[in-house]
């Protein structure tokens, strides 16, 4: 078996254990986020390391060992550093970087767009609070110019939008050649 081979069993895997806890207090999965925000990303043209950022921006919250739904309870889980480091030794910065900004990218978006705030679900307004608030206009100017801010804002709209019960979208092994392909360790 090849190293990217192991890599995607490890993800699929990861899924296989924690994908069917329930994502914050939204009535789907975590699996179903992740296969939801791939397959916008995917629908809207974005590039490949963009959709596999987009199907493993929340693996964080499966790799802690805080409990479930540690925002509940007040305490900020660092999904995106959690998942972003842990990306960091698997898939180039393409597809990590936007993992670990995808947070800072809802801070920057309610800082730039007054309609932002009031689409947000309560366990996102929660969660915001937890996770340092919205940024000040200085702090949201050098995030959207940073590496891959524009990137993680693509990401964000997707993970804001894929929430939807019942959605129909491909299976994670979908999924598997385009991770394949992304493996850079």
């Amino acid at each position: 078996m090849t190293q990217d081979e192991r890599i995607v069993d490890e993800i699929i895997a990861i899924y296989g254990q924690g994908g069917d806890s329930r994502y914050s207090d939204e009535a789907i999965s975590q699996l179903e986020h992740a296969l939801q925000s791939a397959q916008l990303a995917e629908d809207e043209g974005a590039s490949d390391a963009l959709i596999g950022a987009s199907l493993l921006h929340d693996i964080g919250h499966l790799l802690h060992d805080l409990g479930r739904y540690p925002a509940a309870r007040g305490v900020d889980d660092r999904h995106e550093s959690l998942g972003g480091i842990w990306l960091d030794r698997r898939f180039s910065s393409d597809v990590s970087g936007p993992v670990k900004l995808h947070v800072a990218a809802k801070q920057y978006l309610c800082a730039v767009d007054p309609q932002y705030w009031s689409g947000l679900s309560e366990a996102s307004r929660t969660s915001l609070e937890l996770q340092g608030g919205i940024f000040p206009k200085e702090r949201a100017q050098r995030f959207i110019e940073s590496r891959h801010g524009g990137d993680a804002v693509s990401l964000r709209r997707w993970d804001d939008r894929a929430k939807e019960v019942g959605r129909r979208t491909p299976d994670l092994e979908h999924y598997r050649p385009l991770l394949r392909g992304l493996v850079s360790c």
